[in-house]
């Protein structure tokens, strides 16, 4: 004999008394009060009982519940717990929403992870700034797994010949975020904008269409004339420009020299690894004309951390402030960093060692031979050094050429 329903619409609608009300083959009208009606499926798998709510009997019709019963009954006589694929289905599109994250989110995501381990401040807005320049506007809206080597290329192709350096940086940066992404189980697949093996076989090589470009400099000669221009020059970014060029430091660290890490005594500027770019801490001996700086910045001192600050904020101050003094100065052709190549051919034309002009620098040995043997920073060799090079840089611009050439004998 055949199963029946035992119940209809109109008890379904008017049914107040709280119980549970079997409709036939496991599906019940579970009332609690005259506003909370749901529907209810009983059932046994593998001879244990269970119940699994279909919904509210306000929101789904009498026929609509049985028509998800017999589904559901379906499953059970194939041994599936339709309890447990309810949660496989139910996590199955958390996961493809969370998939569908746009590129945009999760570059966005990824800069606020790493932006308290990245050494240079202005590196977390070199990366927005790419991206939303390059990136953006072709892939900023879309789900990351969507981005594919062609999207890819779109982004790459108009800017890898002319912008070869910022093109390289996109092309990492869009790699990083994914790969990022992939580690979450938001990509599936390989990374499209990865280069080897992939994109190196549909791109050209940087050094094929782009040459590499030094950071334009002033002559070493023409130093004591730039200097004592600059000597006459009022305010922080006059004086920061000059303990730079007196430090042979890069102008991310000079600008940020703390109060802290200086040893006026000693005459030594200590700066932390995780401020330089090797990750290596880096020791700086300073000249009577580099100390003398510093008296003048401490006269003017705001009490703060930063040696040369920003009078707007108090924080460091910005490189775009030394840049903005060459232009005023009629020095639009060079940049501060450009003051590091100046003392390095005059370090080479006064015959200075390569080592310890490099250890000046702050730069890694690349020769594999001479960094196994090297054990000292020179660091008495540098002194000597750096003395010179502030004698040379305040010296008088009518006998620059008197004994330019001259080498040194450096024991």
């Amino acid at each position: 004999m055949a199963k029946i329903d035992l119940l209809s619409a109109a008890r379904v609608k008017s049914e107040k008394r709280p119980g549970d009300y079997l409709d036939g083959r496991g599906l019940y009208l579970q009332v609690r009060n005259e506003t909370s009606k749901s529907w209810l499926l009983k059932f046994a798998l593998h001879k244990r009982p269970r119940e699994m709510g279909l919904g509210s009997a306000f929101d789904f019709s009498l026929a609509e519940a049985r028509e998800k019963r017999d589904a559901l009954r379906k499953l059970i006589k194939q041994g599936i717990d339709p309890i447990e694929q309810r949660r496989i289905d139910e996590a199955s599109k958390a996961l493809e929403r969370a998939k569908a994250i746009t590129f945009k989110d999760a570059c966005a995501r990824y800069i606020a992870a790493n932006r308290a381990g990245w050494k240079n401040v202005k590196h977390a807005g070199q990366w927005e700034a790419t991206l939303k320049t390059y990136a953006y506007p072709l892939l900023g809206a879309l789900p990351v797994q969507a981005i594919d080597t062609a999207l890819v290329m779109r982004v790459l192709d108009p800017i890898w010949s002319t912008k070869s350096e910022t093109a390289s940086r996109v092309r990492g940066r869009i790699e990083t975020v994914i790969d990022a992404a992939k580690a979450r189980g938001e990509y599936a697949g390989e990374n499209p904008a990865r280069w080897k093996g992939h994109l190196e076989n549909l791109l050209p090589k940087r050094s094929k269409v782009s040459k590499v470009r030094n950071h334009p400099a002033l002559p070493y000669a023409d130093l004591p004339a730039f200097m004592q221009d600059l000597r006459k020059r009022e305010g922080i970014a006059a004086s920061a420009l000059e303990f730079q060029i007196l430090t042979a430091a890069r102008p991310g660290n000079a600008l940020g020299a703390r109060w802290t890490d200086l040893d006026r005594k000693a005459a030594v500027w200590t700066i932390a690894g995780e401020r330089m770019k090797g990750d290596r801490e880096h020791k700086v001996p300073l000249s009577e004309a580099a100390l003398a700086v510093l008296d003048r910045m401490e006269k003017i001192s705001n009490g703060g951390e930063f040696v040369f600050y920003s009078p707007a904020n108090g924080r460091a101050l910005s490189d775009a402030a030394t840049s903005a003094l060459l232009d005023r100065m009629g020095h639009d052709e060079i940049v501060p960093h450009g003051f590091r190549s100046t003392f390095r051919d005059w370090a080479a034309e006064r015959g200075y060692p390569d080592p310890v002009a490099e250890a000046a620098l702050a730069h890694v040995v690349s020769d594999a031979v001479i960094a196994a043997y090297k054990r000292t920073t020179f660091f008495e060799l540098r002194k000597k050094m750096m003395d010179d090079w502030a004698t040379f840089a305040g010296s008088d611009p009518a006998k620059t050429g008197d004994n330019v050439f001259e080498l040194r004998s450096v024991q």
